[in-house]
């Protein structure tokens, strides 16, 4: 079964399920600081799970782009990607409220039966049921057994010895913060190992059960005070990875050789000279982090980030220059722009699905162009270390120390074994094990400074449907129509960070500010502020909204309906909410700082206050 298949299947049994398909939505998360990128496809439907209507209906289908850099130390195995497609559907309650509005999703019994009916048919993907097995929540003195999932799946034939009964820590999501939304999940797991020998009983810690499926049953909300409350408003949110499911299809062993990857690695091989299935296994990890880093790198680059110092121009620098270095691990012979090469392979496998990729071509492969040029340089310059090393610890009892290979990492980008080749070259005797350790110790020193470092900057958000943030999110709206007012209509959001004290906002702009451009923005919305306007959502298709002249901040995630906010004639804007009710609940608007955030750039820092 090929990829494109795959994802069809999926989208086509959801639709007829009355699941509305819709597209995925860009990998810069819209008004969510708490991660640089889409990691998951509930992350942009918050404000529906939250209690928002979503302009598709209750039932929604889609194939979401992600992103996840958290284990980037585990990619190089066969399994760890770090961009990643993940399938899911999504219910938005099932209810009829007060005021007689009405919720016409789908709860446990019927999610459960949907993922089983289109594992097993074969119209779709006729698995076969003996090698199937699932997961239920077990119960806690918070919150009770999953009963419902349970006889549900013994209703659908799975036997008992099939359902493991597992603890909060496995069968458990969320709240995603300290409260919030959360509840039990059953997983579906998949047999990999001989079909002839499939076990009577399911055990979650045999490798050979890999997990192919998970539905997530929101029904609590967790309070401050820790209690677990009943929501009146229970979601599903369910999630398939479609490279592990790909892998499951089509009975292989290894991600790396699905045809998501085998183009790239083919690619890799005519110019290392290398051959994927005949090299040691140190050969093949290097082969797979090319692969999966230049990929990553071209899709966030496609949503137009810019390799910089900074967040998700960091990280996609990282990745850029972590493939470079192994790239030279693997003697690739193409002196200059082989990254480039590789782009061009990525955006082939994928541009019929995400066509970003093709529109965006030009922009991507220049930006890699650029950051491998400017990486040799670097390398250059770091190779010139060792010209020092050769001086220092050749002729006498000195030792080199791991902090200063891991130094050598963090300046220069040389990972530990090329370091170590380096070293061996130029004939200087050390303990690789205890340089090792070293490099490692030094290293988790690193790992647990800048994860202190990303909590504190990202903590908050709009998935915290806070009042205050609720405020300042509709204050970026007059914002940014004050700055197209202002600045020009050329301009455009680039990214937001809001939390309930301030707001973060990137935008298009190519010059600093001058004060009195500040001061005209400011007094937009403040007048929009003090005129007292009310806050109107409209439901209407894109193409109507586009003709009203709303403003878009990422086109390429919007389905055929969507929701336009209007706050007179101050600001006309698509976006998934929630927001205020007039604009007269507002405090007083301050832009605090306004600075460059990369190359065409601006960042603004904005205040309310009272």
């Amino acid at each position: 079964m090929t990829a494109k298949e795959l994802r069809q299947k999926y989208l086509d049994f959801f639709k007829s399920k009355g699941h509305i398909i819709i597209p995925s939505a860009s990998l810069i998360p819209e008004n969510d600081p708490t991660v640089l990128f889409t990691t998951a496809g509930m992350q942009p439907l918050v404000p529906y799970l939250m209690g928002e209507d979503h302009p598709a209906g209750d039932k929604i289908v889609n194939v979401q782009k992600c992103i996840r850099t958290g284990d980037i130390n585990e990619v190089g195995d066969k399994k760890h990607h770090t961009f990643f497609e993940m399938m899911g559907n999504w219910s938005f309650g099932d209810f009829v409220s007060a005021d007689g509005i009405s919720k016409t999703g789908y709860f446990k019994e019927e999610a459960i039966e949907m993922s089983w009916k289109f594992l097993t048919s074969i119209k779709y993907l006729g698995l076969d049921k003996n090698r199937l097995a699932v997961s239920v929540f077990e119960g806690d003195e918070n919150s009770p057994f999953d009963e419902i999932s349970y006889k549900k799946w013994l209703e659908l034939g799975v036997s008992e010895k099939r359902i493991a009964r597992l603890s909060k820590k496995q069968n458990w999501w969320g709240p995603a913060g300290e409260t919030g939304p959360c509840g039990p999940d059953t997983e579906i797991f998949y047999w990999i190992g001989n079909p002839n020998k499939v076990p009577e009983n399911f055990n979650d810690d045999d490798y050979r059960w890999v997990e192919i499926w998970n539905n997530v049953f929101m029904e609590y909300e967790k309070t401050k005070n820790g209690k677990f409350i009943s929501l009146k408003q229970k979601n599903v949110d369910t999630g398939m990875g479609l490279e592990r499911m790909l892998v499951v299809m089509n009975e292989l062993d290894d991600n790396y050789k699905t045809e998501l990857f085998l183009p790239i690695i083919e690619k890799i091989e005519k110019l290392s000279g290398k051959k994927y299935d005949n090299e040691s296994e140190v050969i093949k990890k290097a082969i797979r982090i090319v692969a999966d880093h230049i990929k990553a790198s071209v899709f966030i680059v496609a949503d137009e980030v810019e390799p910089s110092n900074t967040e998700r121009g960091y990280v996609v620098r990282r990745l850029i220059r972590r493939a470079i270095r192994y790239g030279r691990q693997l003697e690739i012979k193409k002196e200059n722009n082989w990254t480039t090469e590789l782009a061009k392979i990525v955006i082939n496998i994928y541009k019929e699905t995400y066509d970003e990729l093709e529109k965006n071509q030009k922009f991507i492969l220049g930006e890699m162009q650029k950051e491998e040029e400017k990486f040799g340089k670097t390398l250059e310059k770091g190779l010139k270390r060792f010209m020092i090393y050769d001086l220092r610890f050749k002729n006498n009892n000195e030792s080199v120390k791991g902090e200063e290979i891991f130094d050598l990492y963090q300046t220069y980008g040389f990972p530990f074994e090329m370091s170590v080749e380096e070293l061996k070259k130029i004939g200087i005797n050390f303990n690789e094990e205890k340089l090792k350790k070293e490099f490692d110790d030094e290293s988790k020193k690193h790992q647990e400074l800048s994860r202190t470092a990303s909590v504190g900057m990202f903590k908050g958000g709009l998935a915290d449907v806070k009042k205050e943030t609720t405020q300042l999110h509709s204050a970026t709206h007059l914002m940014l129509a004050g700055l197209r007012e202002i600045l020009g209509e050329h301009i455009h959001q680039k990214g937001s960070n809001i939390n309930g004290e301030r707001i973060r906002f990137d935008f298009s702009y190519g010059e600093k500010m001058t004060d009195e451009q500040i001061k005209k923005v400011e007094n937009f919305v403040n007048e929009a502020i003090e005129s007292k306007v009310a806050v109107v959502m409209t439901e209407m298709t894109l193409e109507d909204a586009k003709k009203s002249g709303a403003e878009g901040a990422f086109e390429n995630k919007y389905g055929d309906k969507v929701k336009v906010y209007k706050m007179g004639k101050f600001s006309n804007e698509i976006c998934g909410g929630p927001h205020i009710k007039n604009t007269s609940e507002l405090g007083r608007f301050k832009i605090q700082k306004e600075k460059s955030s990369g190359a065409g750039v601006r960042r603004i820092k904005a205040v309310l206050v009272s």
